[in-house]
């Protein structure tokens, strides 16, 4: 690898590194505008999308160009392709804050913000879905694929967390039928954070081709 494209590729890396951050943070900001009924908040997540999504479109750019003037091949070729999808996935995980921090703009509104607790754990579910995110980028970063296997692994629990959550919502909507609507915002919550999930094992999944050559993304967990 020359000089010049050693430094385009760490330049690369930072600057998917940094986007990966952003969306991070918007899945925590906007699960807390929900939790915490604060509006104000809500709307910076969805202010933000925008940014993100200029990030998205300046990772593109970079990739484009680095192929474009130093037709890279092999390991770096495939990093870059990776990159690629990768840095769809990770805007796509921006759009799913945003739809997250709607429902807390929602919920805000309520005459009675503080009444109705989550009926499950939203706080859990979160820490499991940011900890993907991470590894998954930490996984692209240094080429990791066990990291990335344990990625995948760990979205069947997130999957079990909302296949769960539509009982501990059922339940609640018996108890408190009065309160069917924030209920269902709290439900959209929980699903959009399980579809973040998937998005982070995606990018899990091109790690593991990119560095061993194999596609896993139709085989369920069996290599």
């Amino acid at each position: 690898m020359s000089i010049v494209l050693q430094h385009e590729i760490e330049t690369l890396k930072k600057m998917v590194s940094s986007l990966g951050a952003h969306a991070e943070e918007a899945v925590q900001k906007a699960v807390t505008s929900v939790l915490e009924r604060d509006a104000a908040l809500a709307r910076s997540v969805i202010d933000f999308d925008p940014e993100i999504d200029q990030m998205e479109v300046d990772v593109e750019e970079e990739c484009l160009k680095i192929l474009a003037l130093h037709q890279p091949v092999a390991t770096d070729l495939r990093f870059i392709i990776a990159t690629l999808k990768v840095n769809n996935d990770l805007e796509r995980v921006g759009d799913l804050a945003a739809n997250i921090a709607q429902q807390g703009l929602y919920l805000a509104e309520l005459a009675e913000p503080e009444g109705l607790g989550a009926p499950f754990d939203v706080r859990g579910m979160t820490g499991t879905v940011q900890s993907m995110l991470r590894e998954s980028l930490d996984a692209l970063i240094h080429m990791d694929p066990e990291l990335a296997r344990h990625v995948r692994e760990t979205d069947d629990r997130v999957d079990l967390i909302n296949r769960n959550m539509y009982a501990h919502v059922q339940m609640a909507i018996r108890e408190h039928p009065d309160r069917v609507q924030p209920l269902i915002w709290l439900m959209r919550v929980s699903n959009n954070l399980e579809r973040i999930a998937d998005h982070a094992t995606n990018v899990a999944e091109d790690v593991i081709y990119m560095v061993e050559g194999t596609i896993i993304r139709h085989t369920n967990g069996r290599e």
